[in-house]
């Protein structure tokens, strides 16, 4: 089984880490604000038939991208987690290839994610305007991940997921991979209708797949019914070839253990079929981070 999103972090390496608490989606963070290192992370998997694991950039400052990189490829040489890294460069500069480049040197690097993800409440917001999916530069830039053979974390709500749209458009040749399936967190019966139909639009596009990782974000809890529901709307939407599990490790750690989350997803998936399973939580993951 593949972990195909998680992160280990230092605090001294990750500012929103240290000083006064900064407003994040998932809520406080007390419990988390200290370093979480690979070792506690193969504690907390230990057991549970976790057998590769893909790590996703944790917002170190972003002139440190090459050194959150580096530092993961030293992290896996002496421990040999994770086997994937999906790291950070800026795609609205005018060329992000020079940076790129200076990536490509990770033997382990197999995609990025910049964030683009924001929202009229504040406490929500991320990116500095809603649009960036439409920015030509940023277009322009992602089409690039195609040369490297990367693929792109996407990182938006719902409402943002038309222009998503067009950049999936505009880069036919990267493969996409929605962060905690769209984000639902308006959970009301118009926020999932809402939800659901701008998720519809985005799986017409063959290359869409669907991170199922992160639905206690907004909640606050591991909650095994509304798990179900996100798991067997997305496969139904996508398809399970298009779908795959991520832990969002240690996040989900502020009000859950890896096992129970586990737990919930498996529980989720129990009534498809083993292909089908396979897929979400071993085949997807290991063809779009190719591990």
């Amino acid at each position: 089984m593949i972990d195909a999103h998680f992160h280990i972090w230092r605090q001294a390496d990750l500012p929103w880490l240290m000083g006064p608490m900064q407003p994040r989606i998932f809520g406080p963070y007390e419990p988390i604000r200290r370093d979480y290192p690979v070792t506690e992370y193969l504690d907390d998997i230990a057991g549970l038939g976790v057998t590769k694991a893909v790590y996703v950039q944790a917002n170190w400052p972003p002139d440190r991208a090459e050194a959150e990189v580096n530092w993961l490829e030293d992290t896996a040489l002496a421990s040999g987690w994770p086997m994937g890294i999906v790291g950070y460069a800026d795609m609205t500069v005018p060329d992000a290839r020079p940076a790129l480049d200076r990536l490509a040197r990770s033997p382990r690097l197999r995609g990025i994610r910049q964030q683009f993800h924001w929202h009229e409440n504040p406490m929500y917001r991320f990116a500095a305007h809603s649009d960036l999916c439409r920015d030509p530069a940023v277009q322009r830039n992602i089409g690039h991940l195609a040369d490297y053979g990367w693929s792109f974390d996407l990182q938006v709500f719902a409402g943002q997921l038309a222009g998503a749209c067009d950049l999936l458009d505009a880069c036919p040749r990267v493969n996409f991979i929605l962060q905690h399936a769209g984000m639902l967190e308006d959970t009301s019966a118009k926020g999932r209708a809402d939800w659901q139909a701008a998720m519809t639009d985005y799986a017409r596009r063959p290359n869409a797949f669907c991170k199922l990782s992160g639905f206690g974000t907004f909640i606050h809890r591991n909650d095994p019914a509304h798990i179900r529901w996100l798991v067997e709307t997305c496969v139904g939407i996508f398809g399970a070839e298009r779908c795959l599990w991520g832990s969002n490790f240690p996040i989900e750690k502020l009000w859950t253990s890896y096992s129970a989350l586990l737990g919930a997803h498996r529980d989720a998936a129990a009534s498809l079929t083993e292909a089908q399973r396979r897929a979400i939580f071993t085949d997807t993951a290991s063809r779009v981070y190719r591990l």
